[in-house]
């Protein structure tokens, strides 16, 4: 393993057990076996070093949502979306110490001109992964290159981000994976009203 695959691995281990803000450069050294130049030379930054590995997680988890979320053929759109946003829930918990490194993450990216371009990035590749799952969800006729998957994908994501930070602040009041699967067939299902003139 060289020292760039060493440096993200030690960081992704230090973001969940100190926390972005709480990272030092000699920290990463240590956990990794490397030393400061490398930092320097793979990524420009520690702070370019911690998103990097903060981008590594949000990828991969969003592959293994949409894997979850695409893994019955038959289901509709809403089924799919329905599906991981309830997978997430589920997730929730373990993920928090990274969720939390996120956080601390994007309150220094609006100081960062460098780290902010990294982040907004991150949420370019996820809502073009999304997209095309979304294409796929609605048929042989939807193009994923369509603004409108673009947008339905953004709010797929906001909805995942949403639910985060209500459970990282309040977990004891977030709604757990049946409770919010549950609320969302009642919203679905509720017949449309008919207006007075009807």
């Amino acid at each position: 393993m060289g020292h760039r695959e060493l440096l993200l691995a030690a960081a992704r281990r230090l973001l969940e057990e100190k926390g972005y803000a709480h990272i030092t450069a000699r920290d990463l050294v240590a956990a990794s076996g490397t030393n400061l130049a490398s930092i320097g030379y793979h990524f420009g930054s520690k702070a370019e070093l911690l998103s990097a590995a903060i981008g590594e997680v949000l990828e991969e988890w969003t592959t293994k949502l949409a894997t979850i979320a695409m893994a019955d053929p038959t289901a509709s759109p809403i089924e799919r979306a329905t599906t991981a946003w309830a997978a997430m829930l589920a997730q929730l918990p373990t993920q928090r110490p990274l969720l939390l490194s996120f956080m601390e993450a994007l309150a220094q990216a609006e100081r960062d001109p460098k780290l902010r371009e990294r982040f907004a990035g991150h949420y370019r590749r996820c809502r073009a992964q999304v997209a095309l799952l979304v294409a796929e969800s609605l048929g042989s006729t939807a193009d994923p290159a369509d603004p409108r998957c673009a947008a339905i994908a953004s709010f797929v994501i906001a909805v995942c981000d949403g639910l985060a930070v209500q459970t990282l602040l309040d977990p004891e009041r977030a709604p757990d994976e049946q409770t919010f699967r549950a609320g969302l067939a009642m919203l679905f299902a509720t017949p449309k009203p008919t207006s007075k003139s009807d």
